[in-house]
């Protein structure tokens, strides 16, 4: 009979408990539910607005013939230091189009491919097929052009290209005489390398002759990093100079392939 008695407070005050335990619960589901305020983002440079980079962008968009085709892998939308967004916005309305996705087909980018079939029509990859653009010896004012860039990383663009059929179509060709990268909060893999925004900020003042297009593009470009690295961030160099002057701080990969790739950034071969 006590063992009974026991049993039956332990059964009366595990009840309670759970009861007393439903009321909180009940009293915390009544709590009016806070969501979280997004920052005010400019509808221009997609900046927040009180960093936004304005200011700094051309007044009226550039004028230019060449139409951009940014072809962007889907990681590349949810960086926050993005650098297409201000190229946009210094180019008119439909001469910075943005398509987002791994791959591209014919029948699911009708667009894309027509442009890629247009014998006027140029993408920006480097490698043994590519020409440099500046030794084409064309008048590119004559008629408009189009040119591909990639966005994305550089091992996320090289998958890009190697499983689009779609972008083999158009004439190769790459920058032998781009200046190095100022988008110094970010690590490139080696000291040629440029942001999307670089590339085409040297692509454009090559194919419309006029100098002045790299510079006014750029201007966003540097006003981003430098408000970056009074907020705290660092210069980044490329891994080429980190791996040649010793200063590379990460552990060796163990794959052979990466290894390999490792040694031509030493080399200064190309990679």
């Amino acid at each position: 009979v006590k063992q009974s008695d026991e049993t039956d407070r332990t059964a009366s005050k595990t009840t309670t408990d759970e009861e007393d335990a439903g009321g909180v619960f009940l009293d915390l589901s009544e709590l009016p539910v806070e969501e979280s305020e997004r920052r005010p983002t400019c509808s221009r440079c997609c900046r927040p607005e009180k960093v936004c980079l304005c200011p700094f962008l051309p007044v009226d968009p550039l004028e230019v013939s060449t139409c951009l085709y940014i072809v962007q892998h889907p990681a590349e939308e949810s960086r926050v230091l993005r650098t297409v967004p201000l190229l946009a916005a210094c180019l008119p309305k439909g001469k910075c189009n943005v398509l987002v996705g791994r791959r591209f087909n014919e029948e699911r980018h009708p667009e894309l491919a027509a442009v890629c079939r247009d014998k006027h029509t140029l993408i920006l990859y480097p490698g043994s097929d590519a020409e440099n653009l500046e030794d084409l010896g064309r008048d590119f004012t004559t008629s408009p052009h189009n040119v591909i860039i990639i966005d994305g990383t550089w091992s996320q663009a090289k998958d890009m290209f190697l499983r689009n059929a779609l972008f083999r179509l158009p004439k190769q060709v790459q920058l032998n005489s781009a200046p190095s990268s100022q988008y110094v909060i970010r690590t490139q893999p080696t000291n040629m390398c440029l942001s999307t925004l670089e590339c085409a900020a040297v692509t454009l003042s090559i194919m419309e002759r006029n100098q002045a297009i790299q510079e006014v593009l750029l201007k966003p470009l540097r006003a981003l990093c430098s408000f970056q690295l009074q907020h705290g961030a660092q210069v980044h160099h490329s891994k080429e100079h980190l791996l040649k002057n010793g200063l590379y701080d990460k552990p060796m990969p163990k794959n052979k392939r990466k290894i390999k790739r490792m040694q031509k950034l030493i080399t200064n071969q190309n990679i």
